[in-house]
């Protein structure tokens, strides 16, 4: 049975961000994580993609499948890029690296935005910070008030995250890598439209849009069903060749 080694984003631990997920146990392996931070994890003081990116390359066995949503799609592509010998595809949705277009005005924008809300220093009023982020992101979620407990603390996960507008993604290295990858967006957010359309070109990848889910495409009714033949195309092709 393959691998789904499944790497959530921000505020929301695995659980919640792959819950339409869970009906594909009968065909595949599904390897939810929860990183540093999250529940059930203990709060940490730092939350950072590069370190996280080698604790997913570490967890990697061969043959794995990576899908990674979010902030999880940019500590994949990291993983994916550091150990590319195990990696049997990759599959990332919207990861916010926006240094990989840095000359689309949108995604400039998007990534001085991130960072002036980070700089401005307003962490002291929880909720209000996470709702500017989801707006900031196009999400249209309200956040319960008070937050719940396992809200709050990704919340808090959030607030001491590490830009992903820092992240460095060796496009190169990951293009020449013989893995298979699928590049998913949503249709909502010029800034990840463009970082999309870049991974696609550079890493000669498969590209899905499935509008109407804002941020989180893994929801639409028909992401499964990619997700399935696209690593069920990748297993077979990898079974031919090795």
């Amino acid at each position: 049975m393959e691998r789904l080694v499944l790497v959530h984003g921000s505020v929301v631990g695995g659980q919640a961000t792959w819950r339409t997920q869970r009906s594909l146990a009968n065909r595949f392996r599904l390897i939810v994580l929860d990183r540093p931070g999250f529940p059930p994890t203990p709060p940490v003081e730092r939350v950072d993609f590069e370190e996280d990116a080698k604790l997913v390359a570490g967890l990697l066995e061969p043959g794995d499948h990576l899908v990674g949503h979010s902030y999880g799609g940019v500590i994949s592509l990291l993983a994916a890029a550091a150990r590319p010998e195990v990696v049997g595809s990759l599959i990332v949705i919207e990861p916010p690296a926006t240094r990989v277009a840095l000359d689309v005005p949108a995604v400039a924008d998007f990534a001085a935005g991130g960072a002036a809300l980070y700089a401005s220093g307003q962490t002291d009023d929880v909720e209000a910070f996470l709702l500017r982020f989801l707006r900031a992101v196009g999400s249209t979620f309200t956040p319960p008030s008070p937050l719940p407990p396992d809200l709050e603390q990704g919340a808090r996960a959030l607030i001491v995250e590490r830009g992903p507008w820092e992240a460095e993604i060796p496009l190169e290295d990951l293009g020449a890598a013989p893995f298979p990858k699928l590049v998913v967006s949503g249709a909502h957010h010029p800034a990840f439209d463009a970082i999309c359309d870049t991974l696609e070109r550079e890493l000669d990848a498969e590209r899905v849009v499935l509008p109407g889910y804002g941020h989180a495409a893994q929801r639409h009714p028909d992401f499964n069903a990619h997700l399935t033949d696209f690593v069920e195309r990748a297993a077979s092709r990898s079974s031919r060749t090795g």
